[in-house]
């Protein structure tokens, strides 16, 4: 990880009062804190992925000293403020087992080779994740009434939506050199959106998973119906609108196309993301 002291954070954990937390209320409602586990540990592993997107952008001191200095530090911070939470929320989850075992498995997925073909493609990519990231605490800020929760949740949204505004600016960047078109763009879009589902958040929960029931690690109904069940708790609060807007920036399409494509779009955005 990097030194997170030479970048001046938007906002800071420590400085947000955990007593205020309303405990009880939040440890009730444990498929949220499920899920706000999954997204603990995607986040907090962002520091593997941001080692290969500096490789691929070793070139560009703009990109990769934007990576290093500003979405690095700002991605941990989001898992370590979701880790602080639960750990006040739910002190006998055994958080560090947990995420170690994601960890291990997780790092097998992150490599180069699962890149798009150029630059500009990648950073297409990037606007998917962050406009899925933004989406998802958005929904748990909307199906929460934990006050903290829905503090800590609003600021790592806002950082979401600013981090996919600066991909989209180096896609725009590298795509004026190469000159992408609406199909290749719109490739790299799908492409993106078909995976999220069968990556990270999948791996994330099933760990969770099995140190929150280890007795049902390997009962696969159980698990299956659970994420299900975790899942549809940011389904119900999804705004597909936001998550359409976002996605369809860099496609650039003339205003009278929109209206068509938005629709269908976002049907398979309510399908795709925690489906």
């Amino acid at each position: 990880m990097k030194d997170e002291s030479t970048h001046v954070m938007p906002w800071r954990i420590e400085d947000i009062d955990l007593t205020r937390v309303e405990r009880q209320r939040a440890a009730t409602n444990e498929d949220l804190l499920l899920l706000l586990c999954a997204a603990s540990f995607i986040e907090s592993g962002t520091d593997l992925y941001t080692s290969n997107l500096s490789k691929f952008f070793n070139d560009d001191p703009e990109v990769s000293s934007w990576l290093n200095h500003e979405w690095e530090p700002e991605e941990m911070q989001h898992g370590r403020a979701l880790k602080t939470y639960i750990n006040y929320v739910w002190p006998e989850f055994d958080w560090d087992t947990a995420f170690a075992n994601f960890f291990d498995e997780y790092s097998k997925t992150c490599d180069v080779e699962g890149f798009e073909k150029t630059r500009a493609l990648e950073m297409v990519a990037r606007c998917v994740v962050e406009t899925g990231t933004a989406t998802l605490y958005r929904a748990i800020n909307e199906c929460s009434d934990e006050p903290v929760l829905k503090e800590i949740t609003d600021n790592i949204r806002t950082d979401e939506v600013r981090h996919y505004k600066h991909f989209f600016k180096y896609f725009k960047k590298y795509n004026k050199i190469e000159g992408n078109g609406r199909l290749a763009v719109l490739g790299a879009l799908m492409r993106r959106v078909m995976e999220i589902k069968n990556e990270d958040s999948e791996i994330a929960l099933r760990h969770v998973f099995a140190i929150r029931y280890p007795e049902r690690k390997d009962d696969f109904a159980y698990n299956r119906n659970l994420s299900a069940r975790v899942n549809s708790l940011v389904r119900r609060n999804l705004s597909a609108d936001l998550c359409v807007k976002m996605l369809l920036k860099p496609l650039d399409l003339p205003a009278r196309i929109q209206p068509g494509i938005h629709y269908p779009l976002a049907k398979i955005t309510q399908h795709v993301f925690f489906r």
